[in-house]
């Protein structure tokens, strides 16, 4: 509903008829002219006046959707026709949402490889939708830039077209995301595929290894590897882009037959262990930082995978330091131990505690403070050392 702002006796405004209309619009320019020139926001509140002008965009949604702040498949788009790498990174939680904000990482994706990073399976297929959102909300309040998009986990899409969609669409309304990415190639997938684009929700294709279809797959293998495979490889792709996905993950494939996909297809595609001749890369957060050094991670890493960091090291490192100085009692120290109270306080809640017949809780708190004194006062050492 729009609102005129001008002065108007008349109880059927607004106008119903060209005539008036014309009228109301030469009232509106009339009454900008009037406004001073440094009287921008009143100018924009007026503005706001006519329908066709609208405050930011069309439907700006939650986010803002200005693509020097936030990225948007149209910024993808004009990256893949520009020759533009394309960079994605798994996020599972808030901490590393903001992290990849910081680092202007262009997309975002909240995968199902969430069920073996973070929640210890040896496969993505015990993830729920539940548990899926719940990640999906706590990366959506971290990361401000990137273009998110979120799984379908297994058990969610595959069942009909309209299971499909309200998957979907839940992962857009309570995750949200920007878009979803499914897996495979099959006619019911491209169908599942083609229902959610034409439900108004944006869609990122996957083939070559897909996780979710290991059973079929017999584990964890590389596709393309001969003529049909590579192949079918390119068709499915091709089939995916037909039904309206924006973009195509290449995972596990050889570089030849990633190329030829990538030449074939009109949208982007991005690899993972599909080597450098795809629009983009993408990898898990857990892995190129090489964060999680125990041996369940280290039997589901990739050869693919390009550890930029150790970090994995630096936490172990900290969490020992930690234990250790725990133990000994040199953590917390003066600098880490920041609320006081004054002496004539102290003196009084010893009296308080002794009224109330704690004798070891008074002198435990009168040699707390003694200790910290003297732990503040010049050349004094830490509590633990007396």
């Amino acid at each position: 509903m729009i609102h005129y702002k001008f002065n108007n006796p008349n109880p059927t405004f607004p106008p119903n008829n060209i005539k008036t209309k014309k009228m109301t619009t030469l009232a509106f320019l009339s009454k900008a002219k009037t406004l001073k020139p440094n009287s921008n926001s009143n100018f924009f509140t007026l503005l706001r006046c006519m329908s066709n002008v609208p405050e930011n965009t069309v439907y700006g949604g939650p986010k803002n959707q200005n693509p020097n702040q936030r990225v948007t498949l149209t910024h993808l788009r004009q990256k893949h026709l520009q020759a533009q790498p394309i960079t994605v990174v798994t996020a599972y939680d808030y901490p590393s949402a903001v992290h990849l904000d910081s680092a202007g990482i262009d997309v975002c994706l909240v995968g199902d490889s969430a069920s073996m990073v973070v929640h210890g399976h040896d496969t993505t297929l015990p993830i729920s939708l539940d548990e899926m959102l719940v990640h999906c909300r706590a990366v959506a309040r971290g990361a401000q830039r990137p273009l998110l998009v979120g799984d379908l986990p297994f058990g969610t899409y595959e069942s009909s077209t309209s299971q499909a969609v309200d998957t979907a669409v839940r992962v857009l309304k309570e995750g949200g995301m920007d878009a979803i990415k499914l897996e495979g190639g099959s006619p019911s997938r491209i169908s599942a595929a083609k229902a959610i684009v034409e439900a108004g929700i944006a869609v990122m294709g996957h083939v070559g290894l897909t996780p979710q279809a290991i059973s079929v797959l017999g584990g964890f293998r590389p596709q393309g590897k001969n003529v049909a495979s590579a192949v079918k490889v390119v068709e499915t792709a091709m089939a995916l882009q037909e039904a309206g996905c924006f973009s195509v993950v290449l995972e596990c494939v050889p570089p030849p037959v990633a190329a030829a996909a990538t030449s074939a297809l009109r949208i982007p595609t991005i690899g993972i262990g599909a080597g450098p001749f795809c629009s983009g890369q993408v990898l898990v957060y857990h892995d190129l930082l090489g964060m999680l050094q125990h041996p369940h991670h280290a039997k589901v890493t990739p050869k693919f995978c390009k550890q930029f960091a150790c970090v994995g090291d630096v936490i172990n490192k900290a969490l020992l330091e930690y234990r250790e100085e725990v133990t000994n009692g040199s953590f917390p120290g003066p600098v880490h131990s920041p609320y006081k109270i004054g002496g004539s306080d102290v003196k009084d809640f010893l009296n308080e505690l002794q009224k109330l017949g704690l004798e070891k809780a008074a002198s435990a708190a009168a040699e707390a403070a003694e200790k910290t004194s003297k732990a503040e006062s010049p050349g004094g050492g830490s509590p633990a050392s007396d």
